[in-house]
């Protein structure tokens, strides 16, 4: 697993590097997001470590690069406050540690997003009660399959890809419905309502939850 360090601190990337070679894991390291986008030209990564406050390029703006090409994101920062770790989330981080950290917590956290991650990339995802199977198509809440629309499904399968994570509207319209759609958000709106309803009518225990203006993501309920 080839995993980037981004983090204007040498002694955190040092740090960091240690555990991460005990562990088996290949690291390459930054000192800014700028240095972080070269590195990305150059290699493929499971994973990266953000730190949030850097030079150049924050880790706000450089998980928002990282999520476009789909890479997940376990976010750094000083910074322990609710407003904080929304913007975290909201910018695609997968998770939030604040700094000083336990390097043994950290691996738990590394390993929780690339297992999660993985069954991602195989095309199932699971949640709660429910599967989802992109290449046959099929949902499955426990031993119940659900038919989706096609436009449904796709929305299920991009909110599930990443739990807890804040979708825009914006980006859900433009991966589901494309860049060149020249229909009005009215849709997207219409797709989610039908979707909750399917949720509900079988069980699932997930849920579709608002975040008001801004877009949608999906939990587990509790």
């Amino acid at each position: 697993m080839d995993i980037l360090v981004v983090d204007d601190d040498a002694f955190i990337r040092k740090l960091i590097g240690i555990h991460l070679k005990k562990e088996g894991y290949f690291a390459q390291f930054a000192s800014d997001g700028l240095e972080a986008l070269t590195l990305l030209t150059e290699h493929d990564f499971d994973l990266a470590i953000v730190d949030v406050m850097m030079p150049k390029m924050d880790g706000i703006q450089l998980t928002k690069r990282l999520t476009e090409q789909n890479i997940p994101v376990l976010m750094l920062t000083a910074k322990a406050t609710l407003d904080d770790k929304e913007k975290g989330f909201l910018a695609g981080a997968d998770d939030y540690m604040v700094k000083p950290f336990e390097p043994k917590e950290l691996l738990f956290r590394v390993r929780a997003i690339l297992r999660r991650f993985q069954k991602t990339e195989r095309g199932i995802t699971k949640m709660a009660n429910m599967t989802i199977d992109r290449e046959t198509f099929e949902v499955r809440v426990g031993e119940q399959g659900l038919l989706l629309p096609l436009k449904e499904f796709e929305l299920l399968s991009i909110l599930c890809s990443r739990p807890e994570v804040v979708f825009t509207r914006d980006q859900l319209m433009e991966q589901v419905w494309g860049y060149d759609y020249d229909g009005d958000d009215f849709t997207l709106t219409t797709h989610i309502k039908r979707l909750r309803s399917r949720l509900e009518e079988v069980q699932a225990q997930v849920k579709i939850q608002t975040v008001r203006g801004i877009g949608y993501k999906v939990e587990e309920m509790k």
